[in-house]
C-alpha cells in the first residue's frame, strides 16, 4: 500500500469529521460496582443506554464508564447479565459521577436471562482504541495458554516458529510479537529471554480478561510498544470465584490441570492461589519424517497473591510467581536422558526456570476523588538452558521494573494529566555455540530511568484527545524522546473513530527473539565485535506507528450490526534485520540499510443474523517489505490475505456451540535456490484453511464440559524440515514453517466453578 494513499486517506476522513458541527452536551460519569464477600469490586463491560434510544456504551475494566446525555431523555439504564438491570432519573440536581451497585440475581429462582454480552467488548470511551476479550470469548476456545487464546481474534495471527519447539509467536500488523508489548495487569509480561515461549507461560484459565490495542500505545506503559499491546487481568483473590478449576485432555497425549482459589481473609484482605501442571506424553509424527511434531515434556507454574483495600483511599496488591518447564523434541529416538549428537540422532532440549515478584498500590486522595497516585512494580529472574543438536543457546536475565504515577485535573474533569517516573533495570548473560564457530558470551547491562506526562483533553461531547510525551535515558544509548497522541471522535449514531500518531523503541535480543535459527545448520554472521561490544554492536529499533480506525453501528435489515475497519503503517527509522535470504547457508543479522515497513489493513463485521446465532466476519491485508542484502522484499513467512469467520450459536437452554475457519494466503519463504535441487522450498506456499470447533454444555451452576477439535480439515506442511535425514549437515533447516505443524487434534475438558 503506498504510503501517499493512507495520508490521502486519513486527510479525507479528517475533513469528513471536521465538517460535522459540534455541541455542547451533558457528559454522565459513573462507576458500575457489584458486590464481592463484604466489600465491592468494578464491573466490566455493563450496558449502560438511555431509555428510548440508541444512544448506548458500556463500562471498562474499572467498572468505569461516560455517556452524552440526549435530548429528550433522562432516564439511565444499567444492565447486565446475571444481575438485576437499574434504572436511573438523571436531574440537573443528580451528584456526580453516579456510584451504581448492581445486585446479583444467580440465586433467585426462575430468572430468564434474555440479554447476552459479546465475547469482544469495544472500549469507545477511550481515545486508546482497545479490543476488550472477555471471559466469553476465551471459552469459545480450550485456552490453555495466551498463545491459544487468540483463535477467534483476527487481530492476531499465531504461528509456530519452527519444527523443533513447539513455540508459538504472535503478529500483529504485520510484525512479529516482539514489536507488540505483552504485559499482565501493566507490568512487564512476555519480554527479553521470555519472547519464544512465554506466551506458554501463562494459563489459559488464569486469564480473566485480555485487551488488545493496535497501534501505539500510552507513555505511561513505556517506550517499547510499536505496533500495540496485549494485556492480561489475571483472575483477583477479592473476585467473585471462591474456586475456579479446569482439566484437559487430548488425543495426542496432552494433559492439563488448573487451579484458581480465591478467598477473603477479613474484610479488607483478600488471598488468590493460581496453580497449573501440563503434561505431553506422546511422540507424534504425523509427517513420518522421524522428527517430533511436538515436544513432550511438562510445566508447572503456580503464583500467589494478596490484596487489600481500605475502601476508601489505599488499595494495593502483592504477589510471587514461579515456573518450571522441561521441552524434549527432536528425533523420536531421543529419550531426553542420554544425549549422542554424533550419533545422527537429532536432540533438542529446553529447560526454563523463573521466579517474579511484584506489587501495586494505589491512593486517592479522599477529599479530591479525581486525584490519585499510584506505584508498581516488578523483579524477576529467568534462567533457560537449551540445544538444538550441536547448537545451543544458554541464558540468564535479571530485571526490575519501577513506575510511579500521579494523576489529577486542572480547573475540572474536561482537563486532566497523569505524570510519573519510571525505571527498568536488565541484565542479560548469554553463552552461544554455534556448529564451525567459535563459543560467544556476550552480556550487558541496560538502565533506563525515564519520566513522561500525559495530557487528557475532552474538548466536546464527541471529541477527545490525549497527548503524550515521555523522555528517558539509556545507558547504552543515550537520551530518546517518545511522542505519542490519540484522538477520539463520536460522530454520534453509534459511529467513533479513532486516530493514533507515536514512536516506539526497543533493543533487539537478536537470539532470544530468533530462537528458531538455533534448529538450523547455518552460519551466522553479525558486526565485527559482536561479542564484546553493545548490544552485539547494533543500533537499538525505532520505528513510527500511525493510524486510523472506524467502528460504526449500522443496520442490515432490522438487526444491529457492527462494522470495524482500520488503515496502519509501522515505518522503521532503524530495525536490525535478520536476512536468510543472502544465502541458505548462513542467516545475518545487520542494521537497516534503506526501508522497512508495515502497511495494515482490515475490515471486520459482527452481526447477528437471527437471534442467539452471532458472527464474526473479517478480512485484513498486510504490505510488510524490509532491505535485504538482495534487494526491498516481503517479509517471509508472513502471509499478505488472511480471511476469517466465527459463528457462535447459543440455543435456549446450556449449549454453546462455536466453529472458526480462517483462510491463509501464500507466504513467501526465504531462498533456497543455492541448495541442491532435492532440498529447495518452494518460492511461495499454498494457500490453506484452518478450522476448529467446540460445543461446551453447563450443567447446574457449577460445571461445564466442553469436547472440541482443532485442524479440523487435517492441513499441515509436510514437509517441516530442510534435509532431515543429516541434522548435523550443512542444508538442515526446521525454521521455515508456514502452515500448521500439528494435524487434526481432539479434546475434552471440564471446568467447576464455586462462587463466594
Amino acid at each position: 500500500m503506498n504510503p501517499k494513499k493512507i495520508k490521502s486517506y486519513i486527510y479525507i476522513i479528517v475533513l469528513f469529521l471536521a465538517s460535522t458541527p459540534l455541541t455542547a452536551q451533558n457528559i454522565v460519569r459513573g462507576t458500575v460496582l457489584e458486590e464481592a464477600g463484604k466489600s465491592h469490586a468494578p464491573l466490566a463491560f455493563v450496558n449502560v443506554y438511555w431509555a428510548n434510544t440508541t444512544k448506548s456504551t458500556t463500562t471498562d475494566t474499572n467498572g468505569v464508564f461516560a455517556i452524552t446525555q440526549p435530548e429528550g431523555s433522562n432516564l439511565l439504564v444499567i444492565s447486565y447479565v446475571g444481575f438485576m438491570a437499574d434504572t436511573i432519573e438523571i436531574t440537573p440536581q443528580t451528584v456526580l459521577p453516579l456510584k451504581i451497585v448492581l445486585k446479583n440475581v444467580l440465586e433467585v429462582e426462575e430468572v430468564e436471562v434474555t440479554g447476552e454480552t459479546r465475547g469482544l467488548v469495544l472500549d469507545r470511551l477511550n481515545p486508546i482504541k482497545a479490543t476488550i476479550m472477555t471471559e466469553k470469548e476465551l471459552f469459545k476456545a480450550a485456552c490453555c495458554n495466551l498463545s491459544e487464546s487468540f483463535e477467534t481474534n483476527p487481530s492476531v495471527d499465531v504461528n509456530y516458529s519452527d519444527a523443533i519447539t513447539g513455540a508459538k509467536q504472535i503478529q500483529m500488523l504485520g510484525l512479529a510479537g516482539a514489536y507488540t508489548q505483552i504485559t499482565s495487569e501493566n507490568l512487564p509480561g512476555v519480554r527479553g529471554l521470555a519472547a519464544p515461549y512465554g506466551l506458554g507461560y501463562l494459563p489459559g484459565t488464569w486469564i480473566e480478561s485480555i485487551q488488545v490495542t493496535k497501534g501505539i500505545g500510552s507513555v505511561a506503559n513505556g517506550y517499547e510498544s510499536i505496533t500495540g499491546q496485549i494485556n492480561t487481568e489475571l483472575r483477583k483473590p477479592q473476585g467473585k470465584d471462591k474456586v475456579f478449576a479446569n482439566a484437559y485432555v487430548s488425543n495426542q497425549g496432552r494433559y492439563e490441570g488448573n487451579l484458581v482459589l480465591g478467598h477473603d481473609l477479613n474484610s479488607k484482605v483478600s488471598a488468590g492461589l493460581l496453580l497449573h501442571g501440563s503434561i505431553l506424553t506422546q511422540n507424534v509424527d504425523m509427517n513420518n519424517d522421524g522428527y517430533r511434531d511436538m515436544p513432550t515434556g511438562y510445566q508447572l507454574n503456580g503464583a500467589q497473591r494478596w490484596h487489600f483495600s481500605n475502601h476508601k483511599t489505599l488499595e494495593g496488591q502483592f504477589g510471587v510467581k514461579a515456573l518450571i518447564e522441561d521441552r524434549i523434541g527432536g528425533d523420536t529416538r531421543y529419550d531426553g536422558v542420554n544425549r549422542n549428537p554424533s550419533a545422527g540422532v537429532y536432540e533438542a532440549r529446553i529447560k526454563t526456570e523463573r521466579f517474579e515478584v511484584f506489587g501495586k498500590t494505589g491512593y486517592v486522595f479522599p477529599t479530591k476523588k479525581y486525584q490519585s497516585f499510584g506505584l508498581m512494580w516488578s523483579a524477576l529472574t529467568h534462567n533457560q538452558q537449551t540445544f538444538f543438536g550441536n547448537n545451543s543457546y544458554n541464558a540468564r536475565q535479571q530485571s526490575v521494573y519501577a513506575n510511579f504515577l500521579f494523576q489529577s485535573i486542572i480547573g475540572n474533569t474536561n482537563h486532566k494529566y497523569r505524570a510519573g517516573i519510571s525505571f527498568l533495570h536488565d541484565i542479560y548473560h548469554e553463552e552461544i555455540v554455534v556448529k564451525n564457530q567459535s563459543p560467544a558470551t556476550p552480556s550487558r547491562v541496560e538502565n533506563v530511568p525515564g519520566a513522561f506526562v500525559e495530557y487528557t483533553w475532552e474538548a466536546t461531547a464527541r471529541w477527545m484527545l490525549i497527548g503524550g510525551l515521555r523522555g528517558d535515558y539509556h545507558n547504552l544509548f543515550g537520551f530518546f524522546a517518545t511522542p505519542r497522541l490519540h484522538a477520539r471522535y463520536d460522530r454520534g449514531n453509534g459511529t467513533v473513530v479513532h486516530i493514533t500518531a507515536g514512536r516506539g523503541q526497543r533493543t533487539a535480543n537478536v537470539f532470544a527473539d530468533n530462537l528458531q535459527i538455533f534448529a538450523t545448520g547455518r552460519n551466522f554472521v553479525l558486526p565485527a565485535n559482536w561479542q564484546t561490544a553493545t548490544a552485539y554492536n547494533l543500533r537499538p529499533e525505532v520505528a513510527w506507528n500511525m493510524g486510523i480506525s472506524l467502528t460504526s453501528e449500522i443496520k442490515i435489515g432490522k438487526r444491529s450490526a457492527t462494522l470495524e475497519a482500520d488503515i496502519f503503517r509501522t515505518q522503521f527509522e532503524n530495525q536490525v534485520v535478520i536476512d536468510l535470504d543472502n544465502t541458505a547457508r548462513e542467516v545475518s543479522f545487520y542494521n537497516l540499510n534503506g526501508k522497512s515497513f508495515a502497511n495494515s489493513a482490515q475490515v471486520q463485521l459482527t452481526y447477528e443474523p437471527v437471534r442467539r446465532i452471532e458472527t464474526r466476519i473479517a478480512y485484513r491485508y498486510y504490505d510488510v517489505r524490509t532491505q535485504y542484502q538482495s534487494g526491498l522484499l516481503q517479509r517471509y513467512l508472513q502471509s499478505p490475505h488472511r480471511a476469517f469467520i466465527n459463528v457462535a450459536y447459543k440455543p435456549r437452554g446450556k449449549w454453546v456451540f462455536d466453529v472458526t475457519v480462517s483462510w491463509f494466503g501464500p507466504k513467501r519463504l526465504p531462498n533456497t535456490q543455492a541448495n541442491p535441487e532435492s532440498l529447495r522450498m518452494p518460492e511461495y506456499s499454498p494457500s490453506y484453511v484452518y478450522v476448529h470447533a467446540q460445543i461446551t454444555k453447563t450443567i447446574g451452576k457449577r460445571w461445564d464440559v466442553y469436547v472440541g477439535g482443532e485442524n479440523l480439515l487435517d492441513f499441515r506442511q509436510d514437509r517441516l524440515i530442510v534435509d532431515p535425514a543429516n541434522p548435523n549437515g550443512n542444508y538442515f533447516d526446521a525454521s521455515m514453517v508456514w502452515g500448521p505443524v500439528q494435524g487434526r487434534m481432539f479434546y475434552a475438558g471440564a471446568r467447576f466453578r464455586i462462587k463466594k
